[in-house]
């Protein structure tokens, strides 16, 4: 598949998330173990049968680390929503584009170049549009706000760990041990927490089955695929946009219309995310 193509189709289906958390109604920790757990349920068949569990030592020990920065970001944001408001979690959490420039740029040389650090600008005023100015203007400094920008650390975190793995290991063998390691460390949070994992009506599981599938298996491995091939930069802002297709999604799905900020802001994202791809694209192999 092309990576572009795998990226689009990996950031849709991790769009459903939010509608499938809202629909469900419990805890945002118990849907995120249930995503998780979900999804490697459903892959462990396959990779039986295609024996995808040879890794090598240090591989095995990288896709743990990304497992558990993954489920750590799930955790981190969930928390930070029950200390601030949503629109302004979601804001900083969605920083990450920022972190994976600067993390990459510290630690590997790598320069994003000045079309990346634009783009990511114009997103990020999209980003401000789209939730409201007037919350930013009343930001205070609090455990909520610091909540918020550690998710987005790890976040970023668990995008350049991926990217530096994917390279030398088959997707599927990674997402083996890297959500067998999301699901265990989200059993123990929410078991620490008292989450309820249990006693839940159909209609619910429905939609940690569709959590588990859509957004965790299908969205993750065709995101990951394509981080085998593109830079983690243009991954990262690029993933900006499922707060777009998530609005979009809650306006046909549960009848939230959707205001002239957001959509003004929605569009002025998108922009952003288009200028880091107009000039100097990656060489993609074949």
């Amino acid at each position: 598949m092309n990576p572009r193509l795998s990226l689009i189709i990996g950031i849709l289906c991790i769009s459903f998330s939010p509608i499938f958390v809202k629909l469900a109604g419990v805890s945002p920790l118990g849907a995120a173990f249930y995503r998780v757990a979900v999804a490697w349920a459903c892959l462990l068949p396959y990779c039986i049968i295609k024996n995808k569990f040879r890794i090598e030592r240090k591989q095995l020990f990288i896709s743990i680390a990304a497992g558990v920065v993954f489920a750590s970001d799930i955790a981190v944001w969930n928390i930070s929503l029950l200390k601030i408001s949503a629109t302004v979690s979601t804001l900083i959490a969605n920083l990450a584009p920022v972190w994976v420039g600067l993390i990459g740029y510290l630690l590997f040389k790598a320069k994003s170049g000045r079309q990346f650090w634009i783009g990511t600008f114009i997103a990020i005023i999209g980003m401000v549009v789209l939730v409201g100015y007037q919350h930013i203007l009343h930001l205070e400094f609090n455990a909520g706000i610091l909540l918020a920008l550690l998710a987005s650390f790890l976040y970023a975190s668990y995008i350049l760990i991926t990217k530096n793995i994917m390279a030398g290991i088959d997707v599927f063998t990674f997402m083996f041990y890297s959500m067998l390691s999301s699901a265990v460390f989200l059993l123990a949070v929410s078991g620490f927490t008292g989450d309820n994992l249990i006693h839940f009506p159909m209609r619910v599981w429905l939609c940690f089955i569709g959590m588990g599938l859509i957004c965790q298996l299908v969205g993750w491995l065709t995101i990951n695929y394509s981080l085998r091939y593109m830079e983690s930069t243009k991954v990262a802002i690029a993933l900006l946009s499922q707060t777009v297709f998530a609005g979009i999604l809650a306006a046909f799905l549960l009848s939230e219309h959707l205001s002239v900020n957001e959509i003004i802001g929605s569009l002025i994202v998108l922009a952003g995310i288009a200028v880091t791809f107009l000039k100097g694209q990656e060489k993609i192999k074949a």
